[in-house]
């Protein structure tokens, strides 16, 4: 798809998400767009059913599919099985860096904190599926610094069910970033270590 087509869609399918995590998913995006979703396994999300935007502020909704085999549960934990509460962290996180990419923000995507985060339930291998609702209170761009920072507030909800809230989300697309050459950075840093 176009860059005008990706800023105008208000949805987004798996297959899409996955393009998006390569760099497929844009046919022509502008100089310096490097935001990328993560890959599988750690895309906590396989589908955005709803993105828009008024002025500033936004709202996107992610949802995830749970399956008993899912690769965390095997883990964490032995005979209790329960998906870790930092990955339903990132999922929403995951959401904030989309919004901004979809914005209009340039650079490399990378989460910057959380006000406030409350559990008042669990995501088990039982469940069919988790919603993220993030309401953007803010995304701003800032041309002279090179960034796009966005900041939300999430309602994680696991059959309908309310079992996290996340309030002050902080995302960053950075444009410095997208030049690093992580590889060589950390050879340089092994190097001293040596």
């Amino acid at each position: 798809m176009t860059y005008a087509e990706f800023q105008e869609r208000a949805q987004f399918a798996t297959a899409e998400l996955l393009a998006f995590a390569e760099g497929r998913l844009i046919a022509n995006a502008p100089p310096g767009f490097a935001a990328r979703l993560p890959r599988p396994p750690m895309l906590m999300v396989d589908r955005i059913v709803d993105i828009r935007r008024t002025g500033v502020r936004g709202r996107v909704v992610g949802e995830r599919d749970v399956h008993p085999d899912d690769w965390f549960f095997d883990c964490h934990f032995a005979g209790d099985p329960v998906q870790p509460g930092c990955l339903g962290v990132d999922a929403v996180w995951q959401l904030v860096g989309f919004f901004c990419a979809w914005y209009g923000g340039l650079g490399a995507g990378r989460a910057l904190g959380c006000g406030e985060i409350a559990f008042s339930g669990q995501i088990l291998p039982h469940d069919r599926m988790v919603r993220y609702e993030v309401d953007i209170r803010r995304c701003s761009t800032f041309p002279d610094g090179g960034a796009t920072l966005a900041v939300g507030d999430a309602s994680v909800l696991v059959d309908g069910t309310p079992v996290y809230a996340l309030k002050g989300a902080r995302v960053g697309l950075f444009r410095n970033l997208a030049d690093v050459d992580h590889r060589a950075a950390a050879s340089r840093d092994n190097d001293g270590l040596r």
